[in-house]
């Protein structure tokens, strides 16, 4: 019998298994007084599958304590307030601010990473300082903290045999972040990307979803003239060309019609209508339509059932900010400092008898996965898009939104023009797709 593929961790859907330890957890954090008070401000909790048995982890402190008794220890205590790091840090704080400050805090902090020495399961050792090196960059502040690495390396210095592995949020959430108590988030790439790819090596891993060719349907052209191309892309399709080197949906069209110039995108697991140019002023007048606000989309999707009832109106508009989170793009969090105006008419077409939400969607604006995090975040409609396992959804399979309508002006005739492709939002893989233009 072949052996089980380990979690490839920043995409994923966890296994039962791990989902059944972290409710197991969660209602044991839950029951003690001690525990909820350690962890309710909103902490990342990790769940390890052994050969031995399950571990588990917390991200970073727990109420100030880096051991917790039926939690894996920290990869390096730098906690410790008689510890060189806590005395060092001391002394830099009461420095004046200048050069000199600013040189002694990056040493302390690549004194830091030289500390934290991690394993991998062919049994090689190296300092975290090194693996970024190596890659040409800088650890993050902060990178050996998150629940994952802290559970592979307990698991290595004790001989246990890594299964399946799960991060989870219990708590309130806070930053900004898409986060529900109980929902899964794949690892953030920017302090765990390097690090759990070393740490992971001599495991048989899951493939990266994002390296294999789209699984669905090929892309169909609705409407072409010697200006414009329509066309609806299927999920699992880049828009434009990427570093996995796959056939985009540009490439695509480009084998058809030669030469065709991107006007938007959509992201990679969202299906429907795109328009595309076929000459640099028709480039020029869609970008310009775009950028205007002057073009209109609907989008249709699915969102994810839930325990607590939906209890959103009818129709209504979303308007949180958004902003790119530094250390794990291309995920968005809410920013209300810096983030840019994102703009959202939602109308819910019917809840349904397993509390999935049937939802069109009317961006005003166009922010990176606005629609997304205006329906997960908890100041948005508080559930996931079916499939959207960034933001926490537990769907195996793809991405429920599709781009159903487009609306703009010809940049030749200036002859406004409508399409329509209805997908068929039970399975999202076979549109019904009717068009229309006048």
């Amino acid at each position: 019998m072949p052996e089980e593929k380990f979690t490839y961790p920043f995409r994923y859907v966890p296994s039962p298994e791990i989902s059944r330890a972290s409710e197991v957890l969660i209602s044991k954090i839950a029951s003690s007084p001690y525990l909820h008070a350690l962890f309710e401000e909103g902490k990342m909790l990790g769940v390890l599958e052994t050969d031995k048995g399950f571990l588990y982890g917390f991200s970073g402190l727990a109420g100030g304590r880096a051991f917790v008794e039926g939690f894996v220890p920290p990869i390096f205590d730098y906690s410790a307030p008689d510890g060189h790091f806590r005395r060092r840090e001391a002394e830099i704080s009461a420095m004046e601010d200048g050069i000199a400050k600013g040189r002694a805090s990056a040493q302390l902090q690549d004194w830091l990473f030289s500390q934290y020495k991690v394993l991998n399961a062919n049994g090689e050792c190296k300092d975290i300082k090194s693996i970024f090196a190596d890659a040409g960059v800088v650890a993050p502040g902060g990178t050996g903290d998150c629940a994952a690495p802290k559970l592979l390396q307990y698991a290595y210095l004790r001989g246990l045999h890594p299964i399946a592995m799960g991060e989870f949020w219990y708590g309130f959430p806070k930053g900004g972040q898409v986060r529900e108590q109980g929902r899964f988030y794949p690892a953030c790439t920017g302090k765990c990307g390097l690090l759990l790819s070393f740490m992971m090596r001599g495991l048989n891993v899951e493939p990266n979803p994002l390296d294999q060719e789209f699984l669905y349907s090929e892309p169909k052209v609705l409407y072409s003239d010697d200006d414009i191309i329509v066309a609806s892309k299927p999920s699992g399709m880049l828009s434009v060309p990427g570093r996995n080197g796959h056939r985009s949906m540009l490439d695509w069209l480009s084998g058809q019609f030669g030469e065709v110039f991107s006007c938007h995108r959509l992201d990679m697991d969202t299906s429907g209508i795109m328009v595309f140019a076929r000459n640099a002023d028709a480039k020029v007048d869609l970008d310009r339509q775009f950028a205007c606000g002057e073009v209109l989309k609907t989008y249709r999707a699915r969102l994810e059932a839930a325990d607590k009832p939906f209890r959103h109106k009818t129709k209504g508009t979303i308007a949180l900010p958004l902003s790119s989170d530094y250390y794990d793009r291309p995920r968005q969090v809410v920013d209300r400092e810096n983030g840019k105006l994102a703009v959202t008419e939602y109308e819910v077409m019917s809840v349904l008898p397993d509390s999935e939400v049937d939802i069109i969607f009317r961006p005003r604006t166009g922010r990176t996965h606005q629609l997304r995090v205006h329906s997960a975040h908890p100041e948005g409609l508080g559930r996931p898009i079916k499939g959207d396992r960034l933001y926490g959804s537990r769907y195996p399979g793809r991405l429920f939104l599709h781009a159903c309508e487009i609306e703009f002006r010809h940049p030749s005739t200036w002859e406004r023009m409508h399409f329509a492709d209805y997908a068929d939002v039970t399975t999202m893989d076979a549109p019904n797709r009717s068009v229309h233009y006048k």
